[in-house]
């Protein structure tokens, strides 16, 4: 298969509709459509049921989708490293959301820094959920996250393991209240040991308040907008006198872990992924 047929695959895919994706290619629509019974021919496979009013996926089309996008990713994804290669003082990027290091990155970085493999270091900076594209677009060498993401073209070794507590408005009802439960809190599709379901619940909580970073999430809860989970290493760099934060036994953990492209054999990356899992405090350091 061409790069071009499977961009011209999930083009379709997307859009499920030859004319927009036609227009989105900038094409026209019958050498699209030539080109997609191509690749059903050279597949064997039929990758769309077609009607005169729609387009749906079939089960290899699905099957298709996603590892196409992987395999687009890893395309770009080689000519942007084989790009950074060339730079005069080649970097190691690592992808971390401002306060998304349960407070280890220092550690992570001193220690990397006495690894023989080790090469300079840019921190990149970047917004919710935006770690992993980073990784498969070939900006990022490894990204620190917090579970779940998407691991589709990624490997991935866990960090640390935090807990999750409440973040109250000072004057919730339910602030003044311990042993407080997820029942309690009622928040929607969230349920004990479901980290995908807080995760979604993030990421609606995200899009409706346009929350850009974690100051701006937590000046919500201290107006009252909203109700949410934080890691605990979080709650300890975000005190505030209008937010209070309580204990929630039946949460799901707040995993930290250390990502990278499966392709990769770099051993600069390799070292940094060995000290960001050798960064985290025993259960006698925590406080």
């Amino acid at each position: 298969m061409e790069s071009r047929s499977l961009r011209y695959f999930v083009a379709v895919a997307e859009e499920l509709n030859f004319a927009r994706a036609a227009e989105r290619l900038g094409i026209s629509a019958p050498p699209l459509s030539r080109a997609i019974r191509k690749l059903e021919t050279d597949l064997g496979v039929t990758l769309f049921e077609r009607t005169t009013h729609s387009v749906t996926l079939t089960a290899p089309g699905t099957v298709l989708l996603t590892e196409a996008r992987i395999a687009l990713d890893a395309l770009h994804a080689a000519g942007r490293r084989a790009q950074r290669a060339a730079d005069r003082e080649p970097k190691l990027v690592l992808a971390v959301k401002a306060d998304g290091d349960a407070g280890l990155l220092e550690s992570i970085l001193a220690r990397y820094a006495a690894e023989p493999a080790a090469r300079p270091v840019t921190v990149r900076l970047s917004g919710w959920g935006e770690q992993t594209r980073l990784l498969h677009e070939g900006e990022a060498d490894a990204a620190l996250l917090y579970e779940p993401f998407d691991r589709a073209g990624l490997d991935a070794e866990t960090v640390t393991v935090d807990r999750h507590l409440a973040a109250l408005p000072a004057a919730h009802p339910l602030a003044a209240r311990d042993g407080l439960t997820l029942a309690d809190l009622a928040l929607p599709g969230v349920e004990p040991g479901s980290p995908h379901g807080l995760a979604r619940y993030r990421e609606r909580m995200v899009e409706r308040h346009a929350i850009a970073d974690l100051p701006q999430l937590i000046t919500l809860v201290e107006l009252g907008e909203l109700v949410t989970l934080l890691p605990a290493a979080v709650t300890r760099r975000y005190p505030r006198p209008g937010v209070v934060y309580r204990e929630i036994p039946d949460a799901p953990p707040a995993t930290l872990s250390i990502a990278w492209p499966q392709q990769s054999r770099s051993p600069a990356t390799a070292a940094l992924v060995r000290a960001a899992t050798s960064a985290a405090p025993g259960p006698a350091e925590r406080t």
